[in-house]
């Protein structure tokens, strides 16, 4: 599953999966440009100090266009154009359905959404036209079963899901595969506030027949074989990694 050669452009991988993510296409040998928010510009820097041949590209998605400008910005960075797009960032907003306030529902629309589709449409229309392409979106297992706090979240996994799979339909001919992971419970950052309650903890181990909560590196073998030649004739999954919890 080598990936000597190629370009990777990584949103929302400063920390946790997508960090992870980042790690192993670099240890392949792939040039990885990563991507978070401007206020982890230093955080993003720091991982891309430690991976070979990767940079940084702190930038905001939650501004109209703004994944057209990161596209631009990866394409200078990396020196070429990208071959491998993996859509990692993303925003919750934990509030009950009926409380859900406008600008929440904006800011979650832009950056887990919106703007991973316009990073698509600046970016695979070049995988085609190169005959190989791999687009990787980072959903959830809330795509499945959503938390009754995070509503819009929920959705708009799920939509991301509906999007990548009917993009995969429309390039598969051009050798451009697009496929999704949706990891369950991970030790991350993220979670760490929820997952230190001892009650919580336990409740959520309850759900996992494989006994433990999963690791950011856990999702990053299935996110490496999804973007290597190994997986070439596979497009259109959703890979749960999450222990068995959606079953």
């Amino acid at each position: 599953m080598r990936l000597d050669g190629r370009r990777a452009l990584l949103t929302g991988a400063s920390r946790g999966i997508g960090a992870a993510i980042a790690a192993a296409l670099a240890g392949a040998g792939a040039r990885v440009a990563v991507n978070a928010a401007e206020a982890q510009a230093e955080e993003t820097r720091a991982l891309a100090a430690t991976l070979p041949g990767a940079v940084a590209v702190p930038l905001d998605l939650g501004s109209t266009g703004s994944g057209a400008r990161l596209a631009h910005l990866a394409e200078q960075a990396l020196g070429g154009p990208t071959d491998i797009l993996v859509l990692c960032a993303a925003i919750q907003v934990e509030e009950e359905w009926h409380a859900a306030e406008a600008a929440d529902m904006d800011l979650q629309w832009s950056i887990n959404l919106r703007e991973a589709l316009t990073l698509t449409q600046a970016i695979v229309p070049g995988m085609a036209e190169r005959r190989w392409g791999r687009v990787l979106g980072v959903s959830s297992v809330q795509a499945l079963r959503p938390h009754p706090r995070m509503m819009v979240y929920a959705a708009l996994k799920a939509a991301l899901a509906n999007a990548l799979r009917n993009l995969a339909k429309q390039v598969a001919a051009q050798g451009v595969t697009a496929n999704l992971i949706s990891p369950g419970a991970i030790d991350t950052p993220r979670n760490a506030a929820t997952l230190a309650d001892p009650a919580m903890r336990a409740r959520v181990l309850g759900r996992i027949p494989a006994g433990r909560l999963g690791t950011a590196e856990d999702c990053a073998g299935a996110a490496l074989f999804l973007c290597s030649d190994a997986a070439a004739y596979v497009t259109g999954a959703d890979i749960p990694v999450d222990g068995g919890m959606a079953l």
